[in-house]
């Protein structure tokens, strides 16, 4: 393990941030090369309370053209336990399509009390786009994606930008934590009580459920989960894509016949599978916005719909 100083972090990637980074702490940056995958790991991106926030970037693989955008990862574990190693294959999975993984920690519910890990997950976003140059991502290009509990944070970002209430004070005050997209993985759409003290109030409880946010302004969403789930059922994620669809919102649905929760979490061929899902959805949206052509009867052997009738999909 090689410890390097931001200022080496700089250096070494041949780029300065144009917007306001942290300069207070020294990162560790440890090179892995297998898959060809480069991991900076344990690099502080801010201040949760008083403690260090930490994430690693998966960087795309030689001979892989880099789309340029970054998609922080949120792990599971129900705001109790886990740790952003748990997202470790997804990361690479994305990284392997050329997207740059952030695999971002949060405060659990022993560390920190609800907003504090919506807080952490805005100030992992404003640590990205201000380090973008570093990271080679445009800066309109961010996403999150959160898997079972972080699914929930992940949704809450998405419908949360611009609320200031939500920013805390983690670091890169000024950045924006707006988010382009986002990807929900099980997500835990109910939620989060585990988050409050005690009897917490009804205008609190709703603060921190991601439906309360679905408007016109929601950022574009793509759920997956699958059938089998016995710890969140895939009919929640049915509901938020239709009260998406119902709102206007660019989504998409994917559900993974006979999965169960978390069927990504260590098995790296599941993992790409997912992130191959995700990636047909950011790509057309966000790195090459192309939207479907009109599926218009054009005449020939075979019928369909009149002349002019055109459809909008969803991936």
């Amino acid at each position: 393990m090689k410890r390097i100083s931001r200022r080496g972090f700089v250096k070494a990637t041949g780029a300065v941030a144009a917007a306001p980074v942290l300069t207070t702490a020294s990162i560790t940056a440890t090179a892995q090369n297998a898959d060809d995958i480069r991991v900076d790991a344990d690099i502080e991106f801010g201040q949760g309370g008083d403690m260090d926030l930490l994430l690693d970037v998966y960087h795309p693989p030689a001979g892989v053209t880099s789309k340029r955008t970054a998609i922080v990862h949120l792990f599971g574990g129900g705001f109790f336990t886990g740790s952003r190693r748990g997202v470790a294959a997804a990361s690479r999975a994305f990284a392997s399509l050329g997207y740059t993984s952030l695999a971002s920690t949060y405060r659990l519910q022993t560390e920190g009390k609800w907003p504090a890990q919506l807080e952490d997950v805005k100030t992992a976003v404003r640590w990205a786009r201000a380090n973008a140059a570093e990271l080679g991502i445009e800066e309109d290009r961010i996403a999150v994606a959160g898997y079972s509990a972080g699914g929930a944070l992940a949704l809450l970002a998405a419908g949360t930008n611009g609320l200031s209430e939500f920013e805390g004070m983690g670091g890169n005050s000024g950045v924006s934590s707006d988010v382009q997209a986002a990807i929900g993985f099980y997500p835990a759409t109910g939620g989060t009580l585990g988050l409050y003290d005690d009897n917490p109030s009804a205008e609190q409880l709703a603060a921190s459920q991601a439906t309360n946010y679905i408007g016109p302004d929601f950022a574009p969403t793509i759920l997956i989960h699958g059938t089998a789930d016995g710890t969140i059922p895939y009919q929640s994620s049915i509901n938020f894509f239709n009260q998406l669809e119902e709102a206007g919102v660019p989504t998409a649905l994917h559900l993974i016949q006979g999965a169960d929760h978390a069927f990504d979490n260590g098995a790296p061929d599941a993992a790409l599978v997912a992130a191959q899902s995700a990636d047909l959805f950011l790509d057309r949206l966000i790195v090459n916005p192309t939207p479907y052509p009109s599926f218009g009867f054009s005449g020939g052997g075979r019928g369909g719909p009149g002349p002019g009738a055109g459809g909008r999909g969803q991936n």
